[in-house]
């Protein structure tokens, strides 16, 4: 399958991109790579690369580019060659059967929902990332498209949120949680307490309120919330995993026998780390365009573009899009017009 890759997106620049899609056409046959972006940038780049003849990458010149701080749908708007919008252009015309792209994350959703358009029956497409839990994953969403919802929009979220957790850990009836203040059902706010009586109703696997202390445990494999919510739990996990891994490493560097006990330890805290890295997940899909369009940290390393490629093709072998239809097929009757 082909996946279109903005060569020219991240913070890290074009070289993390360049690399990430050789390793991703080395680590998976099947992964065909369109770069996009300036061609004469991308062979130059990739001309300090020695690549075997069954990496299959091809380059898509554009000549145009969205900085990470420039305001998405203007750029969009004023930028149709930038490698973004032509990423979503190719992926509309069939050239391409997905797309991944580490730049401007809103100009990211601006050009999907501007060429890919969204699927009948969902009126706001959400990002959905994966977190790691005790005992495996839970997918969370919406983690920042969407600041202000309806309940409708979050019963939309949590259909697809099942279907995405789904397809990625071959799971049936995944459980559904509704990020809230407390796990009784009169408490939260007017939008909690209305989506919770849909979801009630909807036919999924909805085990009702959860806390924010709950997630971390796995107490529901999809979580959902407004897009608000979302982004300040992604931020406020991010960060706290990060101290946690200095604190300990000064712990750790502080007593002799400490020092010899990290080393006893070094495997287990490699394997905790690799758990906790979100380079390991790639990128978060964003659900509810009609296409695979996947937005992928700013900072992203080639190991995360690599993992984002492989997600963008697992969902387009899945055919994910199909299934979210369906399943909102499903459950319209308690999803208001």
């Amino acid at each position: 399958m082909k996946i279109a890759l903005d060569a020219m997106g991240g913070d890290r620049g074009i070289s993390v991109n360049v690399q990430g899609a050789i390793q991703a056409c080395q680590e998976y046959p099947d992964i065909e790579v369109i770069l996009v972006g300036d061609e004469a940038q991308i062979k130059a780049e990739l001309s300090r690369f020695d690549i075997s003849k069954n990496c299959r990458i091809s380059i898509h010149h554009a000549s145009e580019l969205v900085g990470m701080h420039e305001s998405p749908a203007e750029s969009c708007r004023a930028k149709p060659d930038s490698s973004i919008m032509v990423c979503a252009k190719l992926h509309a015309a069939g050239t391409v059967d997905g797309l991944v792209s580490a730049g401007n994350s809103g100009a990211t959703m601006a050009a999907s929902l501007f060429h890919l358009k969204r699927l009948e029956g969902i009126s706001r497409p959400a990002i959905a990332t994966i977190i790691p839990t005790m005992d495996g994953h839970c997918v969370m969403l919406d983690m920042g498209a969407n600041v202000d919802c309806k309940p409708k929009h979050l019963v939309q979220f949590a259909v697809m949120g099942a279907v995405y957790h789904e397809a990625i850990f071959k799971s049936k009836r995944p459980t559904v949680g509704l990020l809230s203040i407390g796990e009784e059902e009169s408490k939260g706010n007017e939008l909690t307490l209305e989506t919770h009586q849909l979801l009630k109703e909807s036919g999924l696997n909805y085990i009702g309120n959860i806390e924010g202390r709950d997630i971390p445990i796995g107490k529901a494999d999809v979580v959902v919330c407004d897009g608000f919510v979302g982004n300040v739990v992604l931020k406020f996990a991010e960060g706290l995993a990060a101290t946690i891994i200095k604190l300990i490493k000064g712990e750790l560097q502080g007593h002799p026998l400490a020092i010899f006990g990290g080393l006893l330890l070094k495997k287990a805290f490699k394997r905790i780390k690799k758990r906790m890295d979100p380079a390991e997940y790639g990128g978060a899909p964003l659900l509810g365009v009609n296409g695979i369009s996947i937005v992928s940290h700013g900072v992203s390393n080639a190991v995360a573009i690599k993992n984002a490629l492989r997600v963008a093709s697992e969902l387009y072998e899945d055919n994910i899009c199909d299934h979210i239809q369906k399943q909102l097929e499903k459950i319209s009757a308690s999803v208001p017009a």
